[in-house]
């Protein structure tokens, strides 16, 4: 099983993400603007797959917590993380949310594939298990790696998100595996560590950018044995 965002693939930063979508809208920022725009999405957490709310509104705090268990809440929770950050126009706040689930947002890490192909030469079957509210498919598919998966457990589809064992256990009946043979791949270690009550055993990476994580995954194949 692997987690998707900071483990397999890894969204764009907050500076790209604003900058693609203003350039988008024919928005140019002027002065410090710009600057401190990405400051402030960074502070309250807008972008997805990116830096964690320095705090959250109290008035969200709910709508946070639940954000991975369907497509609206997920939408609803960012774009108002957006609209907190004080954006001087307001429908920014759906186009970055849109932005986010484009495959040219994500960029998968140097060695994804290479450990993913060599997993499919082995027969060895493959799950993402992700806590996120929207179809990540396409940006599998668009960088070549959807026919390295098997299966995909994602929480807003099953309405269970990580840590909670539910989605572990699906993940584990789907790949036709008792959990004592499933290791668990992820960079959190509350949310992904929670494979643990199943008894699965689970490798942490770093969530950092691709640039300086070249070989982070490369000890999963030496933990699942040479075949």
């Amino acid at each position: 099983m692997f987690d998707f965002s900071g483990t397999l693939l890894r969204i764009e930063s907050t500076t790209e993400w604003l900058g693609a979508v203003l350039t988008a809208a024919g928005i140019r920022p002027v002065g410090t603007d710009f600057t401190d725009w990405v400051q402030r999405l960074t502070e309250y957490g807008a972008l997805p797959g990116g830096p964690a709310p320095l705090h959250v509104p109290t008035h969200l705090e709910t709508l946070w917590r639940e954000r991975d268990l369907s497509a609206d809440q997920h939408r609803a929770a960012y774009t108002a993380l957006a609209q907190e950050a004080g954006l001087p126009v307001p429908e920014l706040a759906q186009a970055l949310y849109d932005r986010h689930m484009t495959p040219a947002a994500w960029q998968p890490y140097p060695d994804a594939e290479p450990t993913l192909r060599e997993l499919r030469r082995r027969g060895l079957p493959v799950a993402v298990v992700s806590n996120i509210g929207w179809d990540l498919r396409p940006v599998f598919r668009a960088h070549g790696l959807d026919e390295l998966i098997d299966t995909y457990l994602l929480s807003f589809e099953l309405g269970a998100q990580k840590p909670d064992p539910v989605i572990f256990r699906a993940a584990c009946d789907r790949l036709g595996l008792s959990p004592a043979d499933v290791l668990m791949v992820g960079d959190d270690r509350i949310a992904d560590g929670g494979a643990q009550v199943l008894g699965c055993p689970v490798y942490f990476v770093d969530h950092l950018p691709v640039d300086r994580r070249p070989g982070g995954l490369a000890p999963v194949l030496g933990l699942l044995g040479s075949s």
